[in-house]
């Protein structure tokens, strides 16, 4: 029963901070980004404001990432 504990108290933690989006949104509103700022469409303001949301969502996305990885590697050596 000790294995579950950790699980769920990953969970609840990830759930808690579910005020910011989730790594999956934040690749998606990315994507949109990126889309935006190719098209052509925005002006030099929009598109620096884009850029800079942008480098905020990889950095985001890199700690989450950095996050699963010490799970796993927590997971491995059990």
């Amino acid at each position: 029963m000790s294995p579950s504990k950790p699980i769920k108290n990953q969970t609840s933690t990830a759930n808690t901070s579910s005020n910011q989006p989730s790594y999956e949104l934040s690749v998606q509103e990315l994507e949109k980004l990126i889309g935006d700022m190719e098209s052509g469409k925005l002006s030099l303001e929009q598109t620096l404001i884009a850029y800079q949301r942008g480098t905020e969502l990889i950095k985001k996305c890199q700690v989450l990432l950095e996050q699963v990885e010490q799970q796993i590697r927590i997971f491995e050596a059990e």
